[in-house]
């Protein structure tokens, strides 16, 4: 951590500057630098001398045991930490945590700071980053110009959609002390004074002294509000300003074309009910009203703002007759703005806003020039005024001040509404049946629906949804779950009167195994006045339903029946022509992390990859449906983690035309949002991927020899991961032993259970902590398990021309190449040493060798495997950047292990109190932010 071992030496430094690094590497390197000497003169301060000086020593040893490979050095780091007592172990966990946090802030700083040094001297994007310049020149190449650029972008639809989900350890105050070090660490590089170098290496100091002194765990779990209120935090500090200035950028890029909206955000948050009881109706209407009053409140003040700057005097500076008129309906009297009409439409704009925010939330606008208004009957209404301002200024000759201050508050409120995003629900199949059940067998329709064969329960809710009359029974109690269930479905139906449309569209189907999985949630809808008109093709209204039906598929069986499932659907009579009615939209959610824990890395990628093709192929051949695919991605490899933009590209041909929706889960959300800067090259990418994807993949089929052969590595893969997490005896002892899995159950970072139902199965663990549990221990089993042994199996018989094969696979098709890519970072961040520490919690010693030598041995497999493939022997060798940064890391984060194992250890064998149990929690914290993309 860079902490000094004496105050008058020499810093030593996370990252040296070393022969073989980088240049340009220096800056990050002398930023690292300077946080890790605050951080050790916090500790210092704080702590006193003593504790300076043992994490020092802790830190010397570990350097040296992890780069040098010096065993005397391993030996005496791990005698040390073994004699901690636990309030000194807790004190060294929250320094190497925080280090690994204040890291983290560099070296997201890093490549910002180098795009921008590249675009000031007019080189472009910098060396080997992908970016939107960068698609589009390629587009150029390719002959495809503005025009069919912004066709392609107005017929698109890209959603990040944010979920909350228990892998995200930070809490916000954590996140805005970070902001605030990154933006003076940004500072530093235009300051040329050593005066003002000074003065800002105090206010470092300052942030790093109050990150210290901030409680780095949470103290009490969090609930479905505060999970809102973290969701909402980076609209405030990133969305509602960066995903205007993204569409300034591109219809700049595309020589001033207007393009509409097609970026838009999407959020769980507060309607994802699978297995989580404290997602209610009431949860759904707080959720609509936060995320309301958070889009009204910034309108407010940018109108306000606004109101202030344009001054303009009608004696200097015309109007038309509609800005006018709009002035004159401001209410506003005072005879000091007579002159102005431009700040009195805005003056009645805001009276308008603050009526609008205190009927759709009770909340009080902060100013009132005039008493609040009218309020506004949508969001169109309030885009209407707006766009009258605009023009006016437009046609009286200050359109740089309608371009520069007015179009991105307009592009706002046609992006976010008053809704905001879109909000998701979410439930279980099985819920769903269970409540279509209760009707049924109340309204004397069927006595065991769920006994039913698939043939009959569709052709009864056909019956159903073919009748005019309701099942429900007026007056009937149901269940305390059914009820549940029918009246979040009617508190959509009242958020969408108040938010408008948009503001609820999709309702998602867990566990989709059925066509009646999707009639049933159908039914629901009729039930609860979501659908109107029927089935019955005699119906003289049109049928249609406000939200969007959508079947997540998540086994690997399940993706096998994906496509099949939704032929069978649309072959229903009537469902084609209720989907038209209701916008001619079929969103398909695809689950990467379920089928990861199913089936394995390459056979989960490999079933994602077909499931989308025969999707893709089917809806190309129904009249009048686009077909969306929602990708269900996680933080780490093993839940389809990695970078979005090489994940979009290895999409299949044909699969992506302009519409994606993708899940943005745990830690990821801060790294990739939390900074404004950052989020916009992070909304940048997914714009630029999904344009290439779109218009450019007709031209990337892969070769029959290269399906064949990805099949024949998905197979031997599958076999080699069932077997063991499903297949040896004694596994489920071992991972619930040798990892913190039940530790992480009892961490405060989530309001849901860790496990679907109370068992030890791995079939019912949720696939988040099954991921983030490994991650922890050192050995990310689900982002790279079998992919060795079916390499070893795939060249078995004839090694080299399969060899080659699998070689051209990584040069040619970016599916392949994007999978080899994330199998190399995440096994560039394991670490079978510290994974045998975590093996040695388990008790019974024969099963802990036996089956961690299993894991090994593969683990060597899938490393030779790598070096066959793309000839390196060193992991992550075409990105030296990321090498060299984990390199670096491992040091500051092998004694957080270490101590993790300890404490763990203490607390299994009896041993109890605060500093053991946040001790580690901490150490997850802490291990979680220097891995990164671990949840």
């Amino acid at each position: 951590m860079q902490l000094e071992a004496q105050a008058q030496e020499k810093p030593v430094t996370l990252a040296p500057a070393e022969p073989d690094a980088a240049k340009g590497d220096e800056s990050l390197i002398e930023d690292i630098r300077l946080l890790g000497r605050l951080l050790g003169d916090a500790v210092r301060e704080h702590e006193g001398s003593a504790a300076f000086e043992r994490i020092e020593t802790i830190r010397r040893l570990s350097v040296a045991a992890s780069r040098n490979g010096d065993a005397e050095a391993d030996r005496n780091l791990d005698a040390l930490l073994r004699s901690l007592t636990a309030e000194e172990a807790r004190t060294v966990i929250r320094a190497f945590s925080y280090f690994s946090h204040l890291a983290n802030i560099a070296e997201d700083l890093h490549p910002l700071q180098q795009r921008a040094r590249a675009q000031a001297s007019g080189s472009g994007a910098f060396a080997g980053a992908p970016s939107l310049a960068t698609t589009l020149a390629h587009l150029r190449k390719a002959s495809i110009g503005a025009g069919k650029i912004a066709q392609a972008l107005a017929r698109g639809w890209i959603s990040p959609v944010l979920t909350a989900h228990p892998t995200e350890v930070r809490r916000k105050s954590l996140l805005d002390a970070e902001h605030a070090i990154f933006k003076l660490l940004a500072a530093r590089e235009h300051l040329r004074g050593k005066a003002e170098r000074a003065q800002n290496e105090m206010q470092l100091r300052a942030r790093v002294s109050q990150l210290w002194q901030t409680e780095l765990l949470r103290q009490s779990r969090l609930t479905v509000r505060d999970e809102i209120e973290n969701t909402l935090s980076y609209y405030r500090s990133t969305f509602l300003r960066e995903i205007p200035r993204l569409y300034a950028d591109i219809e700049q890029r595309l020589e001033g074309l207007r393009v509409p909206p097609f970026l838009r955000m999407g959020a769980w948050v507060g309607g994802d009910r699978d297995g989580n009881p404290n997602v209610t109706a009431e949860s759904l209407s707080t959720a609509m009203r936060m995320q309301c009053e958070t889009a009204l409140r910034f309108y407010l003040v940018e109108v306000h703002e606004l109101g202030a700057e344009l001054s303009i005097s009608r004696r200097y500076a015309g109007c038309t007759k509609a800005l006018e008129e709009l002035a004159a309906r401001s209410g506003d009297d005072n005879p000091h703005r007579d002159d102005e009409p431009y700040r009195r439409a805005l003056i009645g704009v805001y009276s308008r806003l603050a009526g609008t925010l205190e009927k759709l939330t009770g909340g009080q606008a902060a100013r009132h020039a005039v008493a609040p208004g009218e309020p506004y009957a949508n969001s169109w209404a309030l885009l209407a005024d707006l766009v009258t301002i605009d023009e006016s200024l437009r046609v009286h000759h200050s359109e740089v001040i309608a371009t520069q201050r007015l179009e991105p508050l307009i592009r706002a409120v046609e992006v976010f509404g008053f809704h905001l995003a879109t909000l998701d629900l979410r439930q279980s199949s099985d819920r769903h049946e269970e409540t279509i059940a209760e009707l049924l067998k109340d309204a004397r329709i069927v006595d065991d629906y769920a006994a039913l064969p698939e043939i009959e329960k569709q052709q009864l809710l056909l019956r159903l949804l073919s009748d005019p009359r309701p099942v429900r029974l007026p007056g009937a109690t149901y269940s305390e779950r059914a009820t549940s269930e029918l009246t979040i479905m009617e508190r959509a139906r009242e958020m969408r009167r108040l938010y408008g449309d948009e503001a609820i569209r999709h309702y998602i189907i867990s566990h989709t195994e059925t066509v009646s999985d999707l009639l049933e949630a159908l039914l629901l809808q009729k039930e609860c006045g979501l659908m109107r008109g029927t089935l019955d093709p005699r119906d003289a209204q049109a049928v249609v339903a406000d939200l969007i039906i959508v079947p997540l598929f998540e086994t690997i069986d399940d993706l096998r029946n994906a496509a099949p499932i939704m032929q069978e659907f649309y072959a229903l009579p009537g469902i084609l022509k209720l989907v038209v009615n209701s916008g001619g939209q079929q969103d398909v959610m695809l689950g990467y992390s379920d089928s990861n824990k199913d089936g394995g890395i390459l056979t989960s990628i490999w079933e994602l990859y077909r499931a989308s093709t025969a999707l893709a192929e089917l809806f190309a051949s129904l009249t009048n449906v686009t077909l969306r695919l929602f990708h269900g991605r996680g933080g780490t490899v093993g839940r389809g983690g990695g970078p979005s933009y090489d994940a979009i590209l290895a999409q299949p041909p044909g699969t992506v035309n302009g519409q994606i929706r993708l899940t943005e889960q745990g830690e990821v959300i801060a790294a990739k949002y939390a900074n404004p800067q950052i989020g916009h090259v992070n909304l940048e990418l997914l714009v630029a991927a999904t344009l290439e994807a779109t218009l450019l993949s007709e031209h990337k089929t892969p070769p029959p020899e290269f399906l064949e052969a990805a099949e024949e590595l998905s197979q031997a893969g599958m076999a080699a991961y069932r077997g063991l997490v499903y297949g040896t005896e004694g596994f489920v002892d071992f991972f619930f032993s040798s990892t913190p899995i039940s530790e992480i159950a009892s961490l405060n970072i989530g309001s849901r259970p860790a496990s679907r139902k109370p068992s030890r199965r791995i079939e019912d663990l949720r696939a988040i902590p099954w991921s983030f549990s490994w991650a922890q221990a050192r050995v990310a089993l689900p982002g790279w398990h079998g992919f060795g042994s079916a390499i070893a199996q795939f060249i078995e018989t004839d090694e080299q021309p399969r060899l080659e094969l699998l070689r051209r696979m990584s040069r040619e098709w970016p599916f392949f190449r994007a999978l080899l890519s994330n199998i190399d970072m995440i096994l560039s961040k394991t670490d079978m040493s510290i994974a045998h520490h975590y093996a040695g919690l388990v008790e019974d010693k024969t099963l802990a060798a036996r089956i961690f030598d299993m894991i090994a041995a593969e683990h060597a497999r899938a490393n030779e495997a790598l070096e066959k493939i793309l000839g390196s022997k060193e992991r992550l060798a075409d990105n030296p950047t990321l090498a060299r940064s984990i390199k670096h890391r491992f040091p500051y984060i092998a004694p957080l292990n270490y101590l993790q194992v300890e404490l763990i250890r203490r607390h299994r064998a009896g041993e109890r109190g605060e500093d053991i149990r946040e001790g580690i929690l901490m150490s997850i914290n802490g291990i979680a932010a220097g891995l990164r993309n671990t949840g």
